[in-house]
């Protein structure tokens, strides 16, 4: 934690010559009445002609990581490779600009006076020597030294990409780059521009430095005339660009670049322009450890003391050790309450329990401030170079959680105003929150003045006393009376954290404080407030516990909220820091719910889908993307579009009806396992309805949620309805073993055993040898067995009813063989429609264990998957290889893709007569 003395202007209250030495080690739970810093003084003093003066304890930072700069830099890596794929794919519409761009060439060659060359001069040296002497002319020499060793790097990167091209590239890859010279196609990327556009990266912003701004519009009008002269090629001369930013971002974020942001005079002049006159700024470290006043701790005599005139100029640094060993000059004589250990007062304000919150809430600096009057403020300083971070953070959660805004402010003013916007409005709401006194800005920050929450401890530093007996149920009817005021107002917190709920418990009546509404939203949605009462749940049972959690919340909310919270305890419905403790207390979202069946037994707990997207839908879209680019490229179309003309009709059509029939199959197995009588037809129909949710999920998952919404529908109980799905599930995989089994032993001619090919029993033995192999790993086992339980613990009521009516057990398993067969004779008719031919054993191996090794892609339908597994199995048994493309194509053109239209049309007819 920092220390610190200051010095304050004579004023009311403040003779002329007092001199305020404020310590950062002091700690306490409350704030000294104001004035108490005036009784702190130290013989001697400060001359009359200090008044104005304000005394800055912090230490400032030369250089910093900007995260932009690596945003850039991977920015400008993954635009690199955009660039080189795009100039292969479209390398004909790359061509064809760069050819119109070429086409202007006689106008503008009349119509421009400095020839080409002498601007290429002007580029690759009078640039760099203008760029280079004017930041010696501003004495910043290690920028000037970095400068040029990013664009060293930058001609490195430049004649790497080059090389590697050259090797390893395709011929579309080398054409696009290339230009058509002397007879013959020549790689042309403009090295010098990657070198000139990486010095240009790191001297500075255009915005500050007058010869980058003109050189970047140099360098842009050299690259048109590249282009439209046709000495280089467009996507040459893009990745020349990029890669002189990749090389210039990369020194910047290693090297780091010179900090822009407000300290000590700009610091101070930004106080003032936000409407005070301070005598003392005293930053305050982020201290995670909890305040202990009896063992407060030691100082840190490193801290810069700066002192700052009327005007903002620094009239003195120096450090607070150095202000320590010169202190008996001023005379030795202690005021009351100055700390023995040092001579400094153990100001018991710097660093009480809520400063330290308000440093762990943003990702801001926090300064406590003393006006002349002795009062106490907190300052906090947003920067530049780290809103960047804010801004990702929040788009982020905007975009995959449901219910939150996803728009994002692009600059740092934007943020301030946002900031002041709500912190305002919940002040209008009458909501317990630190007023915002005025906001200033300077260089690149901008700094937000609040009052100081007097005598209020975090959440997580609350003492349980405090929290026990009737005081305990007023803090938390506090807590939730606070949130309900904002809710009434139609503002949203978002991001409710042990550091952001503040709570004083003296006196007659604890008071209760919301900070920290940075991440809030004005004119909420009802889903956006019932995440912010899943958050303040979670944040409460942390401390008290579920029940006592519950409790309070049925005691402050109407029925409808508390039935809504239910669904949404998710943890990807907490903030960061609330989602940390949750998961440390394993089991406490699920305690939660158990919790508030007790209290309100109709309420509906199973967890809601409150996300856009997540990890797995990131992963279903990246493998769907390489499956169908590896499925296009790979691809004989010639071969296929022969093979197709030459189908036989009548067995595609012969494909399509087998097909179809396993609808039936999949309803009467639906059927007979239901709880409640369900209609034929109306279960043909959502069998149906699945092969249109198929195109999203996964295989087999499609399905099985319609099934499962259907009996719900119906009146069935949920564990009953999810006993019920799982059951069917399980019956296919069972069945489907079984069908393998009896294939082999009773299929064949004549009535003899007739065995599959040796391709397909030597896959079949690798497969079991595999499996075999992974369960004799415990661990494994141990895994497999902790996934497949809970099925089996919801499977086995169900199936045990079902054992005692034989005649509906009989039922599902036809349904299931049904279905079975059906898929496996409609695959042998897409063979035959090629004129191509198996034993039945063998397709039937191929189709069972290749759409089951498929299906284990996680993508919608197993796209891909089982595309691969059964060209491979059709390939391996003799088939040639484009015939096995093109009859795997066949048959999921008529098992998938053809049936998505009668799907869509089931589902929408269900909707209506209210089945789903």
């Amino acid at each position: 934690m920092s220390r610190g003395s200051g010095e304050g202007p004579a004023g009311p209250g403040n003779p002329p010559g007092t001199v305020h030495d404020v310590g950062l080690y002091g700690a306490a739970d409350t704030q000294p009445p104001t004035g108490a810093f005036d009784a702190l003084f130290l013989a001697g003093g400060a001359p009359d002609d200090d008044a104005g003066l304000v005394r800055v304890v912090d230490t400032p930072e030369q250089r910093v990581r900007n995260p932009s700069d690596l945003l850039g830099l991977i920015s400008s890596a993954v635009g690199v490779a955009a660039v080189l794929v795009l100039s292969v794919v479209a390398h004909g519409t790359t061509e064809g600009v760069t050819a119109d761009v070429r086409a202007f060439n006689t106008l503008l060659g009349e119509l421009l006076f400095i020839p080409v060359a002498v601007l290429e001069g002007l580029v690759t040296l009078f640039v760099p020597v203008a760029v280079l002497a004017e930041l010696g002319v501003r004495r910043l020499g290690r920028q000037v030294v970095e400068s040029i060793v990013a664009a060293t790097l930058g001609i490195v990167l430049g004649v790497l990409t080059v090389l590697m091209v050259g090797w390893w590239g395709g011929d579309d890859l080398l054409r696009s780059l290339s230009i058509f010279r002397d007879g013959a196609w020549r790689i042309t990327v403009p090295i010098y521009v990657a070198g000139i556009a990486a010095l240009l990266t790191t001297a500075g912003p255009r915005t500050r430095r007058r010869t980058v701004r003109w050189s970047w519009n140099v360098l842009y009008l050299a690259l048109v005339i590249a282009l439209i002269t046709g000495q280089a090629p467009l996507p040459s001369v893009l990745v020349a660009l990029l890669l002189g930013r990749l090389a210039g971002q990369t020194v910047q974020y290693a090297s780091g670049v010179r900090s822009e942001r407000a300290y000590g005079g700009e610091l101070v002049t930004a106080v003032r322009r936000a409407g005070f006159r301070p005598t003392t700024l005293v930053r305050v470290r982020d201290v995670t450890a909890p305040v202990n006043a009896d063992t407060p701790p030691a100082p840190m005599p490193d801290e810069t003391v700066t002192d700052v005139d009327a005007s903002g100029a620094v009239t003195g640094r120096t450090t607070l050790r150095a202000l320590l060993r010169n202190r008996p000059r001023y005379g030795g004589r202690r005021g009351a309450g100055a700390d023995v250990r040092t001579g400094l007062p153990a100001s018991d304000t710097l660093a009480d329990p809520a400063t330290r919150a308000l440093t762990r809430t943003g990702d801001a600096r926090v300064y406590a401030m003393f006006t002349p009057d002795g009062d106490r403020r907190d300052v906090v300083v947003l920067d530049g170079d780290r809103h960047v971070v804010g801004v990702l953070t929040r788009l982020w959660r905007g975009l995959r959680l449901r219910g939150l805004e996803g728009r994002a402010q692009v600059s740092l003013k934007a943020v301030a105003e946002r900031t002041a916007m709500l912190t305002y409005a919940a002040d209008a709401a009458h909501v317990r929150t630190p007023r915002l006194l005025g906001v200033g800005e300077a260089a690149d920050s901008i700094v937000l003045v609040t009052e100081h929450a007097v005598g209020a401890v975090p959440w997580r530093d609350l003492p349980d006393e405090a929290l026990a007996g009737d005081r305990g149920h007023a803090v938390l009817a506090a807590v939730w009376e606070q949130l309900r005021r904002a809710h009434e107002a139609g503002l949203t917190h978002h991001a409710l954290t042990p550091d952001v709920l503040l709570v004083d418990s003296h006196g007659t009546r604890p008071r209760v404080w919301l900070t920290g509404w940075e991440q809030g939203e004005i004119a909420s949605t009802i889903l956006g407030r019932r995440l912010d009462l899943v958050q303040m749940l979670a944040l409460l049972a942390l401390r008290v516990g579920p029940g006592p959690a519950v409790a309070s919340a049925v005691r402050a909310l109407p029925a409808d909220d508390i039935a809504a919270v239910g669904p949404l305890l998710q943890s990807i419905a907490l903030p960061a820091a609330t989602r940390v403790a949750v998961r440390q207390r394993r089991g406490l979202l699920d305690d939660l719910r158990d919790a508030l069946v007790e209290r309100l037994p109709q309420v509906d707990v199973q967890p809601e889908n409150i996300t856009r997207f997540g990890a797995r839908t990131v992963i279903t879209l990246a493998l769907s993307i390489g499956v169908v680019t590896a499925l296009v490229t790979t691809m004989n179309l010639d071969e296929i579009t022969d093979a197709v003309s030459r189908a036989n009709p009548w067995w595609v059509v012969a494909a399509f009806v087998l097909g179809a029939v396993t609808w039936f199959g999949a309803a009467l197995t639906f059927v007979a396992f239901s709880p409640k009588r369900l209609p034929l037809w109306r279960a043909t129909l959502t069998q149906m309805a699945g092969s249109f949710v198929a195109l999203a999920a996964p295989a087999g998952i499609g399905p099985a949620a319609l099934n499962l919404r259907m009996l719900t529908r119906r009146g069935v109980e949920l564990p009953m309805a999810v006993a019920t799905v799982a059951l069917v599930q399980v019956s296919q995989f069972v069945v489907t073993v079984v069908l393998l089994v009896v294939l082999s032993i009773f299929t064949g001619s004549g009535g003899l055993i007739e065995l599959p090919s040796i391709t397909v029993l030597l896959a079949i033995a690798g497969i079991a040898a595999v499996i075999a192999a992974v369960l004799l790993v415990p661990a494994i086992r141990r895994w497999i067995w902790g996934k497949i339980r809970p099925t089996l613990e919801q499977v086995w009521p169900r199936l045990s009813q079902m054992l005692g009516q034989p005649t509906r057990l009989a039922l599902g398993i036809g349904g299931n063989v049904v279905m079975s067969l059906g898929y496996v004779l409609a695959f042998d008719a897409a063979l035959a429609a090629f004129g191509q031919s198996l034993n039945l054993i063998d397709v039937a191996v191929i189709y069972l264990v290749g759409n089951a090794l498929g299906a284990l892609v996680p993508t919608p339908g197993g796209l891909g998957g089982v595309e691969a597994a059964l060209t491979a199995g059709l390939t391996a048994a003799g088939i040639p290889a484009s015939i096995a493309l093109s009859t795997t194509i066949l048959f999921r053109v008529v098992t998938y893709w053809g049936r998505v239209p009668f799907g869509w049309a089931a589902m929408r007819y269900l909707e209506r007569k209210g089945d789903l």
